[in-house]
């Protein structure tokens, strides 16, 4: 016979061999093997000697599947710490309260669900039960990622608690009363619960591992010990097919986070039909957590499957679970037995025989319902196994039913996502199926009843007890955090005073700005700096040597610049959060950070920088994440502009991203023009989160990367700077009757203004007045704030309208953004109105080239100016097309 081992040529032709002779020795064995006993005994032996070596201290790659069977055999199973037949009944109360939350409100349409829950119901109880830590025992307790379809039976269990009435219920998805329960964990609709937000999917299991990541960096820079606090998250397998779901997994086992665990509530479906129809999404996961280093538990079978296995002396039990695709499994929990015997068993003769020994009601409890994540016990030892195991995240694989206990019409339905109720009939038969003592009587008018044991009923008791002694209620929110103390002004006084003839980007003023309050005696070691990659296009490298990068590991090696000044300096106390090519990655920080004086009662300071156009265009779904979080810190899209970033072409010119901004209720954002601008920005929001009346808001900040000579602060701006629109420089008139405007700019804007201003004066004798606007979205809040009190029989006027009240001509507001942008303060402007700015795609060139392109540059600018002049007839016509020439337009 052929050497097989020639035959495949691979990585171990590369490493010597001392023995050829022993090589094909163990070469014939497995032959004779494969040969005598077959294959599938051949490879039993082959994943025994792995597993051997593996104990005995042998470095060996892992195999990345195992078999389709539990990964903690029923004979390993730790002893259940609980009262298993209590805690029956109190899921079966949570379960009939969810269900029934959500059919009561379909009478009003909206909506709700149902099935998520009910298959995963065992997987949140034994976790509440045995696991969860709450926030009144030692540290922060644990973090809890709740499944958002399951938001139902969490409210139920609350309601079981006392935390919630029946009335509170009743308003399931019905807010606006201010006594409703929002649809999801939206904590911003409910802050005394929810803690994170997690129903836009795959932003759950990011957020999850950035916050057990963010957990050891408290520890670490020896803010806070976080050693007892665990996250978990809970999470569908549906929810798996979203790429932020898997983007961070090496990054979790990398820094080995075995205070994280995932609980996949794997019921083989997503919200149309099955995950995986013709493949196995179990399988495949196991594969891909495994390969990214972690810990995998698979919880598949319950007990009732003990006695298949053991009966399977082949193999061929195991192997059949193998090729069966996950619809078909779906489709025979669905059929009758006979269907069973025939599809599943009738596929080898080995099969058949096996099935001749099991009852038919033995096959229909195993397909229809003994799935690992529907028994306590299993979960329990999963959950056990999860916390014991270190050095890496575990995650669960739990195998259930969606719609368990609902009742055959919605079972393993491929439309039961969008199945919002039950009949009264199928509440009685879910009711007898659960065993709860709810009278045919209590169905009043076609009604279904909330069902409640009595706040001192045993049940009860017995939930509260295993709360108590686990830390109080979970989830649960809770905000304890003190004001910070002011920074001392001497940061801010450097930009006040202006760069004097020294030339600095806006972007650089910001740096400098951080750096100083970061070495704040009492606020410093709260600054969070956040950077995905580039950090040196922003010019953050004077941070590395001062603050450090930080990595749990600190530096293993030599930098290659460690000779120089500002050299790349890792410890495991770092203070900069550097997080390479990832956006979501370095959100998902800022989230954690910005959301710590909740979550840990640890007040931090964050802020993100990246490249502009890839912030909210690319991660704008965590920004409202952020804002649902309560989450408080300044993000600040440098390289901001479309004309801005030279040579880089259509994807890195960013025009849009404040048009984006101002769609998020809770982001005050900011296109600061100068240093100081810049300083009194973030000195006001240091305030406004952070200071005795803080405010859960965040702050989005638009610098620049163009050089430009920095001017001092004039007196008595702060007011209009912070407001959002101040006038900087007056117009010197060159004649009593000389024709007057408004010249509006923001940003690197307000340079090529103040040059029109100065065209404009010394070529045609037109005065104008300059306008910085450092916040367009904040003076429209402004602004629909007083229509909204108008409304309300109260008389106010918006503070644009004031700024502008009186001011002679017309309007003229140039951005380095779409018009768009400036033109939302459009309807609360007196004067005639008109804008400039970016629209369109962005383009490679000069500044100069790309600005004449857009018409926003200094020419541009005049020419518009004396086009609204003449509209109005305060100039002849001709002398716009006379400017036009004159500039080469």
């Amino acid at each position: 016979m052929t050497d097989p081992v020639a035959q495949l040529p691979s990585e171990l032709d590369q490493l010597p061999d001392r023995d050829p002779e022993e090589t094909a020795e163990w070469a014939a064995s497995l032959d004779a093997v494969t040969k005598a006993a077959g294959p599938h005994r051949a490879a039993y032996l082959m994943r025994r000697s792995l597993q051997h070596a593996e104990g005995a201290g042998i470095a060996l790659p892992k195999l990345l599947e195992s078999d389709y069977v539990n990964t903690i055999p029923t004979s390993a199973e730790p002893a259940f710490d609980g009262d298993l037949e209590m805690e029956s009944k109190i899921t079966a109360w949570n379960r009939w309260n969810a269900a029934a939350m959500v059919t009561r409100g379909a009478r009003y349409g909206v909506g709700g669900h149902i099935a998520t829950f009910a298959s995963a119901a065992w997987l949140y109880e034994t976790g509440f039960n045995h696991f969860f830590h709450g926030k009144e025992g030692d540290g922060s307790g644990d973090q809890l990622y709740i499944q958002g379809h399951a938001s139902p039976g969490i409210y139920a269990r609350a309601f079981l608690d006392g935390r919630l009435s029946e009335q509170q219920l009743d308003n399931f998805r019905q807010e606006s009363g201010g006594d409703g329960l929002p649809s999801y964990p939206h904590p911003r609709r409910l802050p005394w619960l929810w803690e994170f937000p997690t129903v836009s999917m795959g932003l759950g299991p990011l957020s999850a591992i950035y916050q057990a990541r963010f957990n050891r960096y408290l520890t670490n820079r020896k803010i806070k010990d976080t050693s007892n606090s665990h996250v978990w998250a809970f999470l569908g397998d549906g929810e798996m097919d979203e790429p932020e779901s898997t983007a961070a997994l090496a990054l979790a086992a990398r820094e080995q986070l075995d205070n994280l665990t995932f609980v996949i509530n794997c019921n083989l479906q997503r919200l149309d039909g099955p995950v995986r129809a013709n493949f196995r999404v179990v399988q495949e996961l196991e594969g891909a957590f495994r390969g990214a280093g972690w810990n995998v538990i698979k919880t598949l079978w319950g007990n009732a499957w003990d006695e298949l296995f053991q009966l399977d002396t082949t193999g061929a039990l195991i192997r059949r679970l193998r090729e069966v695709p996950d619809a078909q499994f779906q489709t025979y929990a669905t059929r009758d037995v006979a269907y069973i015997r025939e599809h599943f068993f009738g596929s080898e003769p080995a099969l058949v025989e096996l099935a001749k020994l099991l009852s038919d009601a033995k096959i229909a409890e195993c397909f229809y319902s003994s799935r690992g994540g529907h028994e306590a016990r299993k979960v329990y030892a999963a959950y056990r196994a999860a916390l014991e195991h270190k050095g890496a995240p575990t995650v669960i694989l739990a195998q259930t039913v969606k719609g368990y206990t609902l009742g055959k019409g919605f079972e393993s339905k491929n439309a039961n996502h969008q199945m919002k109720k039950l009949s009264i009939d199928e509440f009685k038969g879910m009711r007898d199926l659960l065993g709860l003592p709810i009278p045919d009587s209590a169905f009043q008018d076609g009604l279904v009843p909330y069902g409640h044991p009595g706040a001192d009923s045993p049940e009860v008791r017995y939930l509260q007890e295993r709360r108590a002694a686990l830390g109080g209620p979970a989830p649960a929110r809770r905000v304890h955090a003190a004001a910070l103390p002011e920074p001392e002004e001497r940061a801010f006084k450097a930009l006040y005073k202006g760069s004097g003839k020294q030339e600095m980007a806006t972007t650089m003023a910001f740096v400098r700005l951080v750096k100083d309050l970061m070495r704040d005696k009492e606020t410093g070691k709260r600054w969070v700096p956040i950077v995905p990659d580039e950090a040196r296009t922003f010019g953050m490298e004077s941070l590395f040597p001062s603050a450090g990068i930080y990595s749990p590991l600190g530096q293993t090696y030599d930098p290659v610049d460690r000779d120089q000044l500002m050299y790349y300096k890792e410890a495991k106390d770092g203070q900069i959060l550097n997080e390479g090519i990832t956006e979501a990655g370095a959100m998902a920080d800022f989230i954690a950070a910005a959301s710590s004086y909740a979550t840990h009662g640890e007040t931090m300071i964050p802020f993100y920088i990246f490249y502009s156009m890839f912030g909210w265009q690319r991660t704008g779904d965590q920004m409202w994440q952020l804002a649902d979080q309560l989450g408080k810190g300044f993000i600040v899209g440098a390289t901001a502009g479309r004309t801005t970033l030279t040579g880089e072409g259509l994807q890195h010119a960013d025009g849009h991203s404040h048009l984006i901004a101002s769609t998020n209720p809770a982001s005050l954002n900011y296109d600061p023009a100068f240093a100081y601008e810049i300083a009194v920005i973030v000195k006001d929001g240091l305030r406004r989160m952070y200071g005795p009346d803080a405010e859960d808001v965040f702050y989005y900040l638009t610098v620049y990367n163009e050089p430009k000579q920095q001017p001092a602060m004039p007196e008595g701006v702060e007011d209009g700077i912070v407001k959002g629109l101040y006038r900087f420089k007056e117009g010197t008139p060159a004649s009593a009757d000389a024709p007057r405007l408004q010249l509006i700019g923001s940003g690197t804007a307000i340079h090529w203004v103040l040059e029109a201003q100065e065209l404009l004066a010394a070529d045609w004798g037109v005065t104008a007045d300059v306008w910085s606007a450092t916040s367009w979205g904040e003076l429209r809040r402004d602004a629909l704030e007083c229509d909204e009190a108008l409304l309300r029989g109260e008389e106010r006027v918006p503070y644009v309208t004031q700024a502008l009240s009186g001011a002679p001509g017309p309007v003229l507001a140039v951005s380095d953004w779409m018009r768009a942008v400036p033109d939302q303060i459009s309807q609360w402007v007196e004067q005639d109105w008109s804008s400039l700015g970016t629209d369109g795609f962005g383009l490679s060139d000069t500044r100069e080239g790309a600005r004449r392109h857009f018409g926003v540059d200094a020419q541009s600018v005049a020419v518009a100016a004396l086009a609204q002049l003449a509209r109005r007839g305060e100039i002849p016509a001709s002398k716009v097309k006379e400017a036009r020439e004159k500039y080469g337009m």
